[in-house]
Order: structure tokens, then sequence, then C-alpha cells
């Protein structure tokens, strides 16, 4: 069961923690070292400029859409692609483990992306107006608002059977 007074908050905590991944992300790529080691070592490993200004496009919106929490559920699915791209890239390249430089942590961070876009903004997010394709999609209705209950017997092998009336 989902706590809905602390669930915000969790939406929150995972939403910092992101936008604080892309701006150390960020600072490595522009204070670290300059950028454009970055940027040609990608190239030179075969990616188009437009994969790399996509890539850093991404970073820094993460960074401070994120961190305000404007339009999270946009960005976080904008940025997911990035992610699976940095996945493949180590996958190709070393091994799962993260101490070997591996792909694990892309990985997770693609899956903290996803689960953020499920989650949506969480608590303190700065209210914004409604992208216009917002207003077109429709939800489904809620299953509380559905006339559907659960039934519940349990047959002589001891499992439980579950039904849906109307």
């Amino acid at each position: 069961m989902i706590d809905q007074r602390i669930a915000p908050y969790a939406a929150l905590l995972l939403r910092v923690t992101i936008a604080g991944l892309f701006i150390a992300a960020l600072y490595g790529k522009f204070v670290l070292k300059p950028i454009g080691v970055w940027w040609n070592g990608l190239l030179k490993a075969g990616y188009p400029e437009w994969v790399l200004a996509y890539a850093l496009s991404a970073e820094f919106a993460s960074a401070v859409l994120l961190l305000l929490g404007v339009y999270t559920r946009w960005v976080s699915i904008y940025t997911l692609p990035m992610m699976m791209g940095a996945t493949h890239f180590w996958m190709v390249r070393k091994s799962f483990w993260f101490v070997e430089g591996g792909w694990e942590m892309p990985f997770v961070w693609a899956v903290m992306l996803l689960t953020q876009a499920l989650l949506g903004d969480g608590a303190f997010a700065l209210k914004v107006p409604k992208l216009p394709w917002d207003a077109r999609l429709k939800r489904a209705p809620a299953l509380e608002a559905c006339p559907v209950h659960a039934v519940g017997t349990n047959d002589p092998a001891g499992y439980q059977i579950v039904g849906y009336t109307k």
C-alpha cells in the first residue's frame, strides 16, 4: 500500500537525487575537464554530433528542470534515451560492475528516470502551465470510481481465488 501522505516526498527525494547526479556530471564535463575532451572522445567513438548535442541538452534539462520540478515527467522521458545510450556505450566496452567502469550505474540511472516519469513531480514542484498536448491526454478512470468489488474464496487445495463482480 502506498502512503499518500509521504509519497510526494519520495518523488521529491528521487527528483532532487537525479538532478544532483546530472549537476555532478555537468560539473565534471565543464569544470574538472574541458568539454572538448568528452566531445572529441565520443566523436572518435563514432557518435554523430547531434547525439552529443542531445546528450548535453538532456543533462542540462535534467539538472535544472528536475531540480525545480518543472515538467518532471516529460524531462525524465526526454532524458531516458540518453541514459539507455550511455548504458549501451559501457555495455559493449566493459562489464556490468561499476567498479570496473561498467554499465551498472547508467542502467540504474535510467531506471531512476523511468520511476520518476511514473511518479510525477512530487512535493515542492514549481507550478507551471500545462503543455498543449497535456489537455488532449485523457486519464483513465480511477479503480475506486468503478463499481467493481473483489470477491475471494478458498478452494480445497488452499489457494485463494479472487474474482471481480460489478
